[in-house]
């Protein structure tokens, strides 16, 4: 039995690696394919780009380990199957079941480590992810004069650059507008050609311009000629210095990002939630006394009092009024309704701000749960639908094991958006694709035991030709009868 075990447990081990890192490297590549533009030509240094993927692939592996368990799963045991080696285990009277025991076990080992990971190491990743990433989107790219367009890459500069050499430092026909806030000077310096390097420290941009002219606007002379004067100076060679502090890469503080559900772990999930519904249920409590000062009534305890006041309570409470008193009463009643109204939307805004924030916790929270849950569910739909088909390899595997994930994700993506929109509770939205594929795998497993050959193409065709012999005979049958 023992070397049963291993043999399975060999098995399934090495693909359940393979897949991992392939899945993995998938995913990593779409990670890149959809942020290419935000980390191309910003001057990272090699190490920040390593990080970004590090950080990206660890908040990964809650898509990518549910995929390596199915698939690999499959491809062990229809590798199994495909080499007869099921048949030889079973004919050993060793059922599927037993056979899949120390499998089920490693599958577990890795669900609890699947959790572990999603409480504790999930939150760092995606605060250091999500951080990093904001960091590098807002970069400015290194590329700092491009061709044919004004940079506004220098505070209180505006640049073009008609044409450049291949190389980059050479420039032609350069255009520089700078405005001083300070003093209100505004200035243009047009220059035929140019170069342009950094200072070994790398803190300034220099620009060495050549056969040019600069039109200054200042300030005149309030006591003797209060217009603007304009200077024009033409200059031969003259150098322009840009500082490039401002354009570093620089790292925001981790803390801006805490407060977002996904860097949260259980714990901090529970409490801060806790803090949320209390701050609800006090803002309802304490509604009643913000509207009454908008609510007017009085109370007349005979209705003869009420003709008393000339009340008329077929005509309504405007026949109590003057005519002439009747406007101003309709404009204050009006003017109240309004301020109330607009109450209410404030209030009614914020109380639907703090479900959704509510909500999404509750989605944050059940998501620790649900991905070990995946990964036990998924195993149980490949391990006997492997043993079914029979089938080995990377190729209809593949194809199998993607079909079911999608089946899986899908699920589970509409549930999630329609527990964050309030359609359905959070737990039910978020366990919806579990509770669905489980039947379907007690079901597999089920018919993987009995030896059942549903996937088997022959069997359909019997069974379609049998209807089609059955139609046949009604038909004729009739045609008789009706001759």
């Amino acid at each position: 039995m023992k070397k049963i075990h291993l043999l399975i447990l060999k098995a399934f081990i090495r693909p359940f690696f393979v897949t991992f890192f392939i899945v993995m490297f998938v995913l990593l590549m779409l990670f890149l394919f959809k942020y290419i533009d935000d980390l191309i030509g910003k001057g990272f240094e090699w190490y920040i780009i390593l990080e970004l993927m590090m950080y990206a692939s660890a908040t990964n592996v809650a898509m990518a380990l549910p995929l390596a368990i199915l698939l690999s799963s499959i491809m062990t045991f229809g590798s199994l199957g495909e080499n007869y080696e099921l048949v030889a285990i079973k004919s050993a009277g060793v059922s599927l079941s037993r056979a899949m025991y120390p499998m089920v076990i490693v599958v577990a080992l890795l669900s609890i480590t699947a959790f572990m990971f999603s409480d504790y190491m999930l939150p760092v990743a995606n605060l250091k992810y999500y951080s990093l990433l904001y960091d590098a989107r807002q970069q400015k790219s290194t590329n700092l004069l491009p061709e044919g367009i004004f940079s506004s890459n220098f505070p209180g500069y505006s640049i073009r650059v008609r044409k450049k050499d291949p190389d980059g430092q050479r420039l032609y026909d350069m255009m520089i507008y700078e405005k001083n806030q300070s003093t209100g000077n505004n200035s243009v310096v047009f220059a035929k050609e140019g170069s342009m390097y950094r200072t070994p420290d790398d803190s300034f941009l220099v620009l060495k311009l050549k056969n040019g002219i600069r039109y200054e606007e200042t300030n005149g002379d309030k006591g003797f000629n209060p217009r603007q004067r304009l200077t024009r100076l033409r200059f031969k060679e003259t150098e322009q210095k840009f500082d490039l502090s401002n354009l570093k890469f620089k790292r925001t503080s981790e803390s801006e990002f805490k407060s977002a559900y996904q860097m949260m772990n259980i714990k901090q999930l529970a409490q801060t939630r806790k803090i949320a519904e209390h701050g609800l249920d006090s803002a309802l409590r304490t509604e009643f006394q913000v509207f009454r000062p908008y609510v007017k009534y009085f109370a007349v305890p005979y209705q003869r009092k009420l003709h008393q006041i000339g009340y008329n309570i077929d005509k309504g409470v405007l026949s109590s009024f003057k005519p002439t008193e009747r406007l101003g009463a309709v404009n204050v009643a009006l003017g109240e309704a309004r301020a109330l109204k607009d109450l209410l939307d404030s209030k009614v805004e914020r109380e639907k701000d703090t479900s959704r924030g509510i909500r999404s916790m509750i989605v944050e929270y059940q998501r620790k749960f649900t991905l070990s849950a995946a990964c036990l569910v998924l195993f149980l739909i490949g391990a006997p639908l492997g043993a079914i088909i029979r089938k080995g390899g990377l190729g209809l595997p593949v194809v199998v094991s993607v079909a079911f994930f999608l089946i899986y994700h899908i699920i589970s993506t509409i549930g999630e958006k329609s527990a964050k929109d309030g359609h359905i509770p959070p737990a039910i939205g978020m366990w919806i694709a579990i509770v669905v594929l489980t039947p379907l795998g007690i079901f597999l497993t089920y018919k993987a035991a009995t030896d059942s050959a549903i996937f088997d193409v022959d069997i359909y065709k019997k069974v379609f030709l049998k209807l089609i012999e059955k139609k046949s005979k009604i038909f004729g049958s009739s045609d008789a009868a009706s001759a």
